[in-house]
């Protein structure tokens, strides 16, 4: 990748969050003058480019899954911390990003591991700019992802619970579930050295190629759906994080990525042709038998 494209990359990343940290400041809670929302939306991209700092030096990759975990938990954390009140809404909403990013991060940080590395970043990690702006992106997805959650957490407005909230924690529940189902599957397919070079096509994986990101979108959906009822103004723009998380994993760096990478190395394969002709990318609905 270009020099210039991951410079205006790292410009339009920055411009975003700042964007979004503008936002989600309106109507929140302050420590010492400055809007709590503004404090804790800027601990990832400041986690991020910490550990960019080794990570290049070093040429590896190793903890980037890791450190994006680590931003969710220290957000949440400086969030409870700092925040004068808590509600039940803001409690629940710091369990679900908590669990959540303890569950995923610990995963994919024991995958990359096991395995040794992540192709994506075989080259990207010898590019300055590039493997700068993909940290800097992790720090805009940590922001982006938990930023209608942060927003309510700080809100200085309070709402009981609603049917809303009850519908987010359903999906929030139904998309954790989805993720850590096909998550768990796909592990154990590989576990098996006769599967090494092949692709799952069982269980949750028979209905969608994607089911963990299908999990992904859905579970972040839910915590928005919790979190808007104490939104208001330019706070609701923050009610981004759902449309981002599905953009970046179907349009950018999940599903299209890896989609390529698969064409690679079974595009020939007609089993894996009619897969992909079968089994959409994320919605799920019964197989053909």
């Amino acid at each position: 990748m270009k020099t210039s494209t991951t410079i205006i990359g790292i410009a339009i990343s920055l411009a975003l969050g700042s964007l979004i940290i503008l936002a989600g400041s309106q109507d929140s809670v302050t420590h010492q003058g400055l809007a709590l929302f503004a404090l804790c939306g800027s601990i990832g991209f400041a986690l991020h480019w910490l550990v960019f700092i080794p990570s290049y030096a070093f040429q590896t990759e190793h903890y980037f899954d890791l450190t994006g975990s680590i931003s969710y938990l220290a957000t949440v954390s400086a969030a409870i911390y700092l925040s004068p009140q808590l509600d039940i809404r803001d409690m629940i909403i710091c369990a679900m990003i908590v669990i959540w990013a303890l569950r995923l991060g610990s995963f994919l940080f024991g995958r990359i591991k096991k395995d040794g590395k992540d192709k994506r970043f075989t080259v990207m990690k010898t590019k300055f700019t590039w493997f700068l702006m993909t940290w800097t992106l992790g720090g805009l997805w940590v922001l982006v992802t938990m930023a209608a959650g942060l927003a309510a957490i700080t809100s200085s407005t309070a709402v009981p619970l609603g049917g809303l909230a009850y519908l987010g924690i359903f999906l929030w529940v139904a998309g954790m579930v989805i993720e850590v189902m096909a998550d768990t599957q796909k592990t154990n397919f590989r576990k098996n050295p006769e599967n090494r070079d092949r692709f799952i096509t069982s269980g949750i994986w028979a209905w969608s190629r994607h089911p963990n990101y299908f999990g992904e979108i859905t579970l972040w959906l839910g915590l928005s759906l919790v979190a808007v009822p104490v939104l208001a103004g330019w706070q609701l723009v923050t009610m981004i994080s759902p449309i981002f998380v599905y953009l970046l994993l179907t349009k950018v760096s999940g599903v299209p990525m890896l989609e390529d990478m698969a064409r690679k190395k079974w595009g020939s394969d007609p089993e894996f042709i009619a897969y992909t002709k079968s089994t959409p990318a994320l919605m799920l609905r019964k197989p053909r038998i």
